[in-house]
């Protein structure tokens, strides 16, 4: 071997366990990117759910012939996953003479589905219809 060769492969060894370290730098923020990504899974999971309650709880509520309040309570919970029901608040009532209007509040769960740790904004959801005649 020629000197030059010596002072490559000298050169590189001192290079070995670079990409580890590099990793290990990178690892906290490849996971706290991946723990806000489903954190925003979770808000847009939350928004939909929260829509779609509210267009069944006025579906109800312009059907109701008793309580419409209990009737759209009661749809607008049914169809919400175990983890979102707890918290859910349903009310309705009219904004105007045969409008009916719903409004669902969901609170978004903290990273798991069922948890709710720290104070988050919750998402309310709101829906309007035409009462049916009668």
């Amino acid at each position: 071997m020629n000197v030059r060769t010596t002072a490559l492969r000298r050169a590189l060894g001192r290079d070995s366990g670079q990409v580890s370290i590099e990793f290990l730098g990178m690892t906290p923020t490849i996971i706290i990117t991946l723990v806000l990504l489903w954190q925003f899974v979770l808000v847009g999971y939350t928004y939909t759910l929260a829509g779609n309650a509210a267009d069944e709880a006025v579906r109800a509520g312009t059907a109701a012939t008793g309580d419409r309040q209990a009737a759209c309570e009661r749809e607008g919970t049914s169809d919400l996953p175990e983890a979102w029901r707890g918290d859910a608040e349903v009310s309705c009532g009219s904004g105007a003479p045969g409008y009916v209007t719903a409004d669902v509040s969901l609170k978004v769960p903290v990273l798991f589905p069922g948890s709710i740790g720290f104070p988050f904004p919750g998402i309310t959801g709101h829906a309007g219809a035409v009462e049916e005649a009668k």
